[in-house]
């Protein structure tokens, strides 16, 4: 049998760049003081050779692992994917890997899992963390490097990025009163989930905006079956006059719209449905749905950066909040005025 072929080293990297190892550690090593033409060298080298360098020496070298760790609490919402692969792609081109940990929207797994990952990884990416406040503020204080997503909370020196959910939801609410809705139903989020506290902030403000505008909070969740187990809670608010619901995210809308058609319910006809995230399906649906557009994978472009300035130890950009933008579709019209409630039953 021949014998495997033998990795190229760094000392076969120097020899055909005719530089010293030195020179390669510290181009490999992104030093600025570098001759432009020695990195030039160095890089043309390792092309020609495929030279990749050992991870498990780079680790014993700096104490790091070139690893960080994504915390989400629910990996199906299309929303933290988009977000993961934001950060994926952008890490990726800076030589790190993400690893992801679901909690599945259990709060009390998500000091350990995020403790845990710290362990094994340079840094941690905490997704839409659903602990209170004081005991997030403690977290931080452990595992840093770390960047919060989806969360707004005072804890010095940890870069936040996120959504302005209230905005976003004042814009939706914005769009059906312009089409004259004046009896809305929301279907609320976790009650441990900021963006829904966020979202509800929203729909206060404008109702203090604008004092003959009715909102009913109804309780729901984030996921497709939650909005398909609140048709019936919806259904009810529609016979006692409602026109249009905003859900908390499109999965919810989407499972909504799904036990509404089976109910008979017409969509935009009898009752305006509007979602939140923009994520893929949403203008796939019947009917397409209107929903709030953000910027995945920006948004986990603008984690990365403040995440990699961290791991560096320079300090973050700023906080960024992105604003989301109406995507106004089919799903929402004008309401039908002067008609009574459809009596509505299980499509056969």
């Amino acid at each position: 049998m021949a014998d495997r072929a033998r990795a190229v080293t760094i000392a076969d990297v120097a020899a055909r760049a005719g530089v010293s190892q030195a020179s390669v550690s510290r181009v490999l090593n992104g030093k600025a003081s570098v001759d432009p033409d020695i990195v030039r060298q160095v890089r043309r080298a390792i092309a020609d050779l495929g030279y990749a360098p050992s991870m498990a020496a780079r680790s014993l070298v700096h104490g790091r692992n070139q690893t960080v760790a994504m915390i989400v609490p629910d990996l199906e919402n299309p929303l933290f994917q988009g977000i993961l692969k934001g950060v994926s792609v952008a890490a990726a081109a800076d030589g790190y890997r993400v690893l992801v940990a679901d909690t599945v929207e259990r709060v009390d797994e998500e000091e350990a899992t995020a403790l845990e990952a710290r362990q094994r990884c340079d840094a941690v990416v905490l997704c839409a963390p659903r602990l209170p406040d004081d005991r997030l503020r403690r977290l931080v204080e452990r595992i840093g490097p770390v960047v919060v997503v989806n969360r707004q909370f005072d804890a010095p020196g940890v870069p936040l990025v996120g959504v302005d959910y209230a905005r976003g939801i004042r814009d939706v609410v914005d769009h059906l009163r312009a089409l004259g809705h004046r009896d809305l139903a929301y279907l609320a989020g976790p009650e441990s989930s900021q963006s829904n506290a966020d979202r509800l902030r929203g729909i206060a403000e404008a109702q203090r905006d604008d004092a003959g505008l009715r909102v009913r909070i109804l309780p729901c969740g984030s996921r497709l079956d939650d909005g398909f187990a609140a048709a019936e809670a919806v259904e009810a608010a529609r016979r006692d006059g409602a026109t249009a619901v905003v859900a908390f995210n499109d999965l919810v809308a989407l499972g909504l719209l799904t036990r509404l058609r089976r109910l008979g319910v017409d969509v935009p006809g009898d009752l305006s449905i509007a979602g939140f995230d923009d994520i893929p399906m949403a203008a796939f649906s019947t009917p397409a749905l209107t929903t709030l557009s953000v910027p995945r994978a920006e948004l986990g472009a603008q984690v990365w950066g403040r995440l990699r300035a961290l791991i560096a130890g320079e300090q973050a950009d700023h906080a960024v909040s992105f604003r989301p933008r109406l995507e106004a579709r089919e799903s929402t019209a004008a309401p039908r005025h002067g008609r009574e409630p459809q009596t509505t039953g299980e499509a056969r």
